[in-house]
């Protein structure tokens, strides 16, 4: 009798292997896809402070320059290359009038690192962000 159970005990060796086998690539497309989207929504969080801060800005009475140097300096010390950033300031600075609101609209392209993620998707996605302050 014991001689049967040890027999059937060793036939189950690699069990757990074909288990792993099967359950990884779902796990890790659990893990890489909470990282990217970890860093998809921080990016977003960061172009949203940019573009509100840039609203203000205009909202006080900046030129579209000043707006646009306002939205780089406060995402580029937070990681954002500021050369990547996309910002557009709607209407210009010379068509605004007092009650009438602006609009600052802020892209950036987020570049995707987890390899089935990206298979997936594209190599990067696109956030963008859009505030709209009246002027004062």
């Amino acid at each position: 009798m014991t001689l049967m159970i040890n027999k059937l005990r060793k036939s189950e060796n690699g069990q757990a292997l074909v288990e792993l086998a099967l359950v990884l690539p779902i796990l890790l497309l659990l893990v890489f896809g909470m990282i990217e989207f970890g860093r998809v929504f921080g990016t977003q969080l960061v172009i949203l402070h940019g573009a509100r801060e840039g609203a203000r800005a205009a909202a006080v009475g900046a030129s579209d320059t000043e707006v646009v140097a306002i939205v780089q300096n406060r995402t580029s010390p937070l990681t954002l290359d500021a050369s990547k950033l996309t910002v557009e300031v709607t209407p210009s600075d010379v068509s605004r009038q007092r009650g009438d609101g602006v609009a600052i609209q802020v892209q950036y392209p987020v570049k995707i690192y987890a390899p089935f993620i990206s298979a997936i998707m594209n190599d990067s996605y696109t956030v963008s962000g859009r505030v709209m302050m009246r002027m004062e």
